[in-house]
């Protein structure tokens, strides 16, 4: 090799990529986000969980005491069955309305993309505004919903829509449906937008009805968004606290008290600053696990396919 040859291979040797830390510089600002506010309050949590922690005074050492507690916590477990009572009514009812919506506004026609905003409107209104609003709107005096049952006919007397439990539930349910299903719906119109235009155009060439066609191609197509949704569904819905805050208090008869809300009263309220630590981490054990098993079913279901 004569010199000149080899003073382009070591110049290409020098410029060469070696394993730089470059790609570690793109992502620090974002592993610094996630280290300075989860990574660190989840471990502090952890810490606090571990101790007898008053507002005031010093903290005093008992291990897992607060675990073993919660086990024998009638509320705790009340709340976990309100909790998982609700997630699973709440997102039956979201995709209930969100799916067909999807379908109805994948579809190019005259003012789809005005029907599209008005559905996802009510997304941007924050979630404490919306309970506010819609306690207003369930007042037995001056609100619009118990009036219109009057007016339509369907009760004898203006009801008080949040002073039993099944009215109040339900409420709540309606209020939340129509807060996120414009956001479902657009995780789901995206996932339609997907798919190939020429298998829907093949399966219809074959004599494929819309049932076989939704059935046997949209649905199997789509199942890592649906996954996704529904993901995000079940962990707001177990995450909920601002709707049970506002609008009820938790009643009647503390009968819709969360998770998060009850994680809330013995933290804030009973000051047991090291019991709510407790109850939050298994609270995040808990989410952990049901995304885990959802990730699981959507690999197999996948495998199966």
């Amino acid at each position: 090799m004569t010199v000149t040859g080899q003073k382009q291979t070591a110049c290409v040797r020098r410029r060469a990529p070696r394993p730089e830390w470059t790609g570690l510089l793109y992502i620090a600002p974002a592993m610094l986000l996630v280290i300075v506010f989860f990574v660190l309050p989840v471990g502090f949590t952890a810490w606090m969980s571990l101790h007898n922690w008053p507002l005031m005074g010093a903290s005093r050492w008992i291990g897992f005491n607060n675990y073993f507690r919660m086990f024998n916590d009638g509320r705790f477990v009340a709340a976990l069955n309100f909790t998982a009572y609700y997630t699973v009514i709440v997102t039956i009812l979201i995709f209930a309305v969100a799916f067909p919506l999807a379908l109805f506004v994948e579809r190019q026609r005259a003012f789809v993309s005005t029907y599209r905003t008005i559905i996802f409107l009510p997304v941007v209104v924050g979630l404490a505004s919306a309970s506010l609003l819609w306690v207003w709107l369930a007042n037995v005096d001056s609100g619009f919903i118990s009036p219109a049952l009057k007016a339509l006919g369907l009760v004898e007397k203006s009801p008080n829509l949040l002073a039993t439990f099944d009215s109040a539930f339900l409420t709540i349910c309606v209020m939340v449906v129509w807060k996120i299903a414009g956001f479902t719906m657009i995780i789901l119109l995206t996932g339609l937008q997907a798919i190939p235009a020429d298998l829907t155009e093949a399966a219809v060439v074959d004599g494929a009805s819309w049932w076989q066609r939704f059935r046997f191609l949209t649905l199997p197509l789509m199942r890592r968004t649906i996954a996704l949704a529904l993901i995000i569904s079940v962990t707001g819905s177990i995450l909920a606290f601002d709707q049970f805050y506002i609008m009820t208090s938790g009643g009647p008869q503390n009968r819709m008290i969360s998770v998060v809300y009850y994680i809330f009263n013995q933290s804030f309220v009973s000051f047991n600053l090291g019991y709510g630590a407790a109850l939050s981490i298994a609270l995040l054990a808990i989410l952990v696990i049901i995304s885990v098993v959802q990730l699981w079913l959507l690999r197999v279901g996948e495998e199966r396919s």
